[in-house]
């Protein structure tokens, strides 16, 4: 998938279920060709710009956190 960036380009993944998302920061922290935006380890926080989803308002009202990682190309 990071090849399929234009270098600059950003990817920006959003969950609510905590093991999926440690295992996409664990993924995506190992990519070369990626920089984490928070730094490496960190999820990112949401942005204003990114909508709230049905799911995700789903999920916080089941009490769920929701972890945003948000990575550009190098």
């Amino acid at each position: 998938l990071a090849h399929h960036l234009k270098p600059g380009g950003y990817l920006h993944l959003a969950t609510d279920w905590g093991p999926y998302a440690k295992q996409m920061l664990k993924v995506l922290d190992a990519e070369p060709a990626l920089e984490n935006a928070a730094g490496a380890g960190n999820y990112a926080g949401r942005p204003a710009y990114r909508p709230l989803t049905k799911f995700e308002t789903r999920g916080q009202g089941l009490g769920h956190d929701v972890w945003d990682l948000l990575f550009r190309r190098r």
